[in-house]
């Protein structure tokens, strides 16, 4: 009996699909077209023809909010090494842009090394412009490696392959991983240095009624490679607000990293019961540091500055002080927020740093402190303004998160995360690939010291802390107006002390061979 020609057809195509579903499955390159095999495929297409299309029918490419689709396919592009140039000139309407940063480039740039050349350094290492705990003398006081480091995010927001796969990639690129406040896991052992962000819940050093325990403290401190301890005070996008893991994303293994029960939301409170005011935070700042040797600060959010104020006074009169400051944005992530808290509650980064750098530096004290800045500075020119404003190191999340895999779905807060990142469904997080995303992670915080590096030499330095305030323009209209005027900066404001610049100039100019 003849089959009919249309059904054998019909067959070879259901075969060939059935095929290309199990080779998309079992592929870890993409892990869209992973988890949702053949269809994901198209999210690539739409990709493809998205741009042409996008100019005559949807948005421009600096329209899309968080990240518009230019920083998006930045990070995308230099994630995976390819081609992150764009063409034809800037489609920014740079005068009628407010806030519009520009950078004063020098007559006279420095001249790196260039690829070809002996000197020439693939990994663009760029340690920090200042020793992290030096002015307290921390047993274990050092220099951060990378100027670009990774920000807090929690396992239990974050899925385990998303949290190994950036313990791997800042360790291929000598950064840190900012645990979150989630705790230390087994995902965060694959050879990254750590930052261990401890919150008011405490977990992973709290006893069975949820308050501080120093014997839980120490022994997670010494389990892992911890290199600094950052005190969470509040977060840019849920300030004052605390947190909430809900029950089904608990698995027994978070239970047992944060030291919580199963079959309860995990609360974050929105204060500590470890201490009550700047007072007694510094005696649990230095409590904690005395234990372990390890340099201890704080991230925060900003709100009243009469605590900052009272902070820089405490610090100058006692000299009891956190060893490095955290700003975070109020335009920083969250995995989920109610929208008047992540609209509409702590200032922006820019203003809230300059408000607190200004309440440092008129005692004097910014030179005593490490600044740490977050909130969307993962991008060359954004990061080079908070360098230039007095940050020493600068923390990136979402970023990190796009370089990973993160398609801007905006599902964090469901746990339905299409990309595996920011979920705990074991079908969603098997598209994502640890190890090749670690190397995309690395490839992106390379990328970005690059170009904060070539922006630095552009402005005649060799190192982006080296680059004075001076040098920024921020356009309102048809007028530029200096961002120290902006900022209400004095001279020599955002810049490291004499000893650390002179310092921070000559590891560079040895690294390039220049004497």
């Amino acid at each position: 009996m003849d089959v009919p020609l249309y059904l054998m057809s019909a067959a070879g195509v259901i075969g060939l699909t059935a095929a290309l579903g199990v080779r998309d499955r079992r592929q870890r390159r993409h892990a869209i077209v992973a988890n949702f095999p053949i269809i994901g495929r198209l999210r690539y297409l739409a990709e493809e023809l998205g741009g042409p299309l996008r100019q005559y029918i949807v948005t421009g490419n600096d329209e899309e909010r968080p990240f518009s689709r230019d920083q998006r396919r930045w990070i995308y592009a230099s994630s995976k090494k390819e081609n992150n140039y764009f063409g034809f000139g800037t489609d920014n309407d740079l005068e009628q842009t407010p806030g519009y940063i520009i950078i004063r480039h020098s007559a006279f740039p420095v001249a790196a090394p260039t690829p070809g050349s002996p000197r020439y350094d693939k990994e663009y290492r760029c340690p920090a412009g200042k020793v992290l705990g030096a002015f307290r003398q921390r047993k274990h006081a050092f220099r951060p490696g990378s100027i670009v480091n990774t920000s807090a995010m929690s396992y239990g927001s974050l899925s385990r392959k998303a949290v190994e796969a950036i313990n791997r990639g800042v360790a291929l690129a000598g950064a840190w991983q900012n645990t979150g406040e989630g705790g230390i896991s087994d995902h965060h052992r694959h050879g990254g240095d750590l930052l261990w962000q401890i919150g008011t819940g405490y977990f992973g050093c709290r006893d069975e009624r949820g308050r501080f325990s120093m014997e839980r403290f120490v022994e997670s401190a010494a389990s892992a490679k911890v290199r600094a301890i950052e005190i969470k005070l509040s977060q840019g996008a849920k300030p004052g607000l605390g947190g909430v893991l809900p029950k089904e994303k608990i698995t027994p293994e978070i239970a047992k990293i944060r030291l919580v029960p199963m079959g309860e939301d995990c609360i974050s409170p929105s204060s500590h019961s470890a201490f009550s005011d700047v007072d007694t935070m510094l005696d649990f700042i230095e409590r904690l540091a005395d234990a372990t040797g390890l340099p201890v600060g704080i991230k925060s959010a900003v709100g009243d500055l009469g605590f900052w104020s009272e902070l820089a006074k405490k610090m100058d009169e006692t000299k009891r002080a956190p060893d490095f400051i955290t700003i975070d944005g109020g335009e920083g992530g969250t995995g989920a927020a109610p929208l008047a808290f992540s609209d509409h509650v702590s200032m922006p980064f820019k203003l809230g740093f300059a408000s607190v750098y200004r309440c440092f530096a008129e005692r004097g004290m910014h030179e005593k402190v490490v600044f740490i800045g977050s909130g969307k500075l993962g991008f060359p020119e954004q990061g080079m303004l908070a360098l230039a404003m007095g940050c020493d190191l600068i923390n990136v999340a979402r970023e990190a998160m796009l370089s990973i895999g993160c398609i801007q779905a905006q599902q964090c807060h469901t746990g339905h995360c299409p990309t595996g990142v920011a979920t705990q469904s074991e079908w969603l997080m098997g598209g994502l690939d640890p190890t090749l995303k670690a190397a995309r992670l690395a490839n992106y915080l390379l990328t970005l010291r690059k170009e904060l590096l070539s922006l630095s030499h552009a402005c005649g330095e060799w190192h982006p802390s080296l680059v004075g305030l001076e040098r920024m323009e921020l356009i309102d209209g048809f007028r530029s107006i200096s961002a120290p005027e902006v900022f209400g900066y004095q001279p020599g404001w955002g810049l490291a002390s004499t000893e650390d610049r002179d310092e921070v100039r000559a590891l560079m100019m040895e690294s390039a061979g220049v004497r």
